[in-house]
């Protein structure tokens, strides 16, 4: 590679001034190379455990920008990597030669369907920087706007604070108010409890709700209210005095209470933040997010900028709990850039126009399917499987429409009648195929969610019922319904919990009959149950909360799909994780519904059947070091769940150092043809940065020969 010269500061080579003129000549977005004081910034990962070899880094501003470094990088025989929000934990995003990031490429656009049900192609939109009209919804964001505003969120990317998805949930975790995810170093073996104490109760504290003015929880353990106001007890208090350790056999040294009364019409407290809870790719301290500004027309031209930003959805005023969607579905289009909670963020900033039960007009906003914060856009062509998978299928299922750059710097519009091979392809595999710069897809209106945790500790003598106990419940549930359960670090210093989380698209009316069935389990007492009307955007929110993930921090993550969840399983499980270290979660997540319904895609029928998914999501300090850290994950996805697993995981769980074969399985039957079409876009795997597991030649190549390398593996 000719000029290419060795950086004095590092052991890492470097771009030459020749080769660095070149490239930013070509393009109009800006270009970082290594020993740039925005280099480290920009090709940061979520995972701190990725080692960063790239010579520099481009920030494109659209596809034409990405053809240009795409002819640069064949020109010069260098390799590139594609980064789209930075959260895939092997490092494929940062693993070439020059990285090109795609987070300047933030446009963002919703329409309601045509009359015919069509919408608007990609094609016939403005381009950045276009001045011109829109045949459908508000315009897009100009050029230098969406720079301006990539370059506040970059500025504005903080360490996490999960407050927006429950307050309530965000003290139990935090007691002392600390949201510092795992401040004590995490130790190698299970943090215990000591001694019992009443939980206390203080006065009346301000009350927060994500839909309305109050909360209504009439099931929440650990709350309770009365004629002469209402109380709650300091949820810190009861976690910092030590209530004894359950790791060993059930004791009755603390009683079980008895059931509660309901309260459904008194609402209990909860507590209220404006902190952002996903700033996650800076070090600095907290900062309340800016407002996300509304582009809506119709949300601007009613009384008093009511729908201007989402605090909408936690006023006194809100009426969308009463309001019904006039379309089934409408389409969005963003760009690359855009991070999953930023297109919810727009979604409820831009809800489109309703029936009001009240009579007159009333607004819903509509959601794109997608898995829980914080994800990039790559979940679109990974699979994609969150609160809404059930109901309406993978993100990559609901994709319409995308705007690709081809491995030879073509740039093609892909839909089911352009290119339908790569089509077909892409909704699944689409990172080992080409770069996707523009998306488009169906968003669903959301009006209100009925979603929260029940925390329970861990006991691995109980543990085993309550998920049995959960099983059974959602066995047969209906599509609006999706529910995990998961087993995960407590606060810090403390036991252990088992979280069940679930969420009823619809209103509580319709979703309180499964909270009740969920919560008669009576093996142990229930610590919180938070359940409760909010927004989706909070909603989305609350699966990070709970594993109180922190950027810079070791991941590693394995998944699978598996057919049935039996007792053995479960007594296994339970076993198994107590014995885990601090940091480790595992999950057992609702599958089926509409995922079924969608064949036209590589992923295939045998993993779309499967009951749950299930995932070991493990994260540790960047300076500890304990095999079991990795090895317990390999050990019970690979050996304890084999009996019951159903080929491979869905795509977007792919993590670093898998198996080659793990990565066939997650096509089946359609590994074959994935190939046959990988021949024919990217003949000489320009794009081996990414999870294929094949070389040019098409023989099978092991993990370390197209993945960066890890700090401390």
């Amino acid at each position: 590679m000719e000029g290419i010269s060795l950086d004095v500061t590092s052991i890492f080579p470097s771009l030459s001034d020749v080769l660095y003129q070149e490239l930013r000549s070509t393009i109009s977005g800006d270009t970082y190379r290594r020993g740039d004081p925005s280099f480290l910034d920009y090709s940061r990962m979520f995972n701190g455990d990725v080692k960063v070899n790239a010579m520099a880094v481009v920030c494109p501003l659209d596809a034409l920008d990405v053809s240009q470094v795409i002819l640069f990088c064949r020109k010069h025989s260098i390799s590139a990597s594609v980064k789209a929000g930075g959260y895939g934990t092997a490092g494929w995003a940062v693993g070439g030669d020059i990285i090109i990031d795609l987070y300047k490429i933030s446009d963002i656009d919703i329409e309601p369907p045509a009359a015919d049900g069509s919408f608007t192609s990609i094609r016939d939109m403005p381009a950045l920087g276009s001045k011109g009209k829109v045949k459908a919804g508000p315009p897009l964001l100009d050029r230098s706007d969406a720079a301006t505003s990539s370059k506040r969120r970059r500025e504005d990317d903080h360490e996490p604070s999960y407050d927006l998805a429950s307050a309530t949930v965000a003290d139990f975790l935090h007691p002392g108010g600390s949201s510092a995810p795992f401040a004590d170093r995490p130790p190698a073996t299970r943090r215990k409890l000591e001694f019992a104490a009443p939980a206390l109760e203080i006065p009346q504290m301000s009350t927060y709700s994500a839909t309305s003015s109050s909360c209504q929880n009439p099931s929440t353990t650990l709350l309770s209210s009365n004629s002469l106001g209402s109380s709650v007890p300091v949820i810190s208090n009861l976690l910092a005095s030590n209530i004894p350790s359950t790791d060993g056999p059930a004791t009755t040294d603390v009683a079980l209470p008895s059931p509660l009364p309901d309260t459904s019409s008194k609402p209990p407290p909860c507590i209220s933040s404006l902190d952002d809870p996903f700033s996650y790719l800076d070090d600095t301290s907290n900062t309340p997010a800016p407002p996300v500004a509304s582009t809506s027309r119709l949300a601007q031209s009613m009384p008093n900028a009511l729908f201007a930003t989402p605090s909408f959805l936690e006023s006194s005023t809100n009426i969308l709990t009463y309001a019904m969607p006039i379309y089934s579905h409408a389409f969005m289009t963003f760009g690359a850039g855009k991070r999953q909670k930023e297109i919810d963020q727009f979604s409820a900033a831009n809800p489109l126009e309703a029936m009001s039960l009240a009579g007159g007009r009333g607004v819903v906003p509509y959601h794109v399917p997608s898995a829980a914060h914080p994800v990039g856009s790559a979940i679109m062509i990974l699979g994609g499987f969150g609160f809404l998978g059930r109901l309406h299928g993978l993100s990559s299922d609901n994709l319409v429409e995308a705007e690709v750059v081809l491995a030879d710097g073509q740039i093609v519009l892909v839909n089911h009648n352009e290119h339908p091979d790569l089509w077909w392809a892409l909704r699944g595999a689409g990172p080992a195929f080409g770069v996707v710069t523009r998306y488009k897809a169906r968003a669903y209106p959301v009006p209100v969610v009925f979603a929260g945790n029940l925390i329970y500790r861990f006991h691995r003598a109980t543990a085993p019922s309550l998920i049995k106990h959960f099983r059974d419940c959602v066995k047969g549930a209906p599509r609006e319904l999706y529910a995990n359960v998961l087993l995960t670090a407590g606060p810090a210093g403390q036991d252990s919990l088992v979280v069940i989380q679930m969420c009823y698209v619809g209103p509580k009316v319709k979703g309180q009959e499964f909270l009740q069935a969920i919560s008669s389990w009576d093996g142990e007492r229930c610590l919180l149950n938070e359940v409760d009307e909010k927004s989706f955007l909070h909603q989305q929110d609350s699966v990070a909360q709970v594993l109180r993930g922190k950027a810079g921090n070791k991941w590693f993550i394995r998944s699978a799909l598996i057919s049935s969840l039996p007792d053995d399983i479960v007594n296994k499980t339970v076993l198994q994780f107590a014995d885990t270290p601090v940091g480790c979660t595992w999950l057992f997540e609702l599958a089926g519904g509409a995922l079924v319904d969608f064949e036209d895609n590589c992923i295939p029928k045998a993993q779309r059947q499967a009951s749950f998914t299930v995932a070991a999501l493990h994260q540790w300090d960047i300076g500890f070091q304990d095999p079991r850290c990795v090895h317990s994950a390999e050990e019970w996805i690979a050996e304890t769940l084999a009996p019951v697993t159903l080929g491979g995981p869905l795509p977007s769980f792919l993590g670093r150092q898998e198996p080659p074969g793990r990565v066939i399985a997650c096509y089946g039957e359609n590994w074959a043809r994935l190939c046959e079409v990988k021949k024919k876009y990217d003949p000489d795997n320009f794009f081996r940065n990414s999870f294929w597991p094949l070389n040019a030649e098409g023989e099978i190549i092991e993990p370390e020969e197209h993945e960066p390398q890890h700090i401390e593996f």
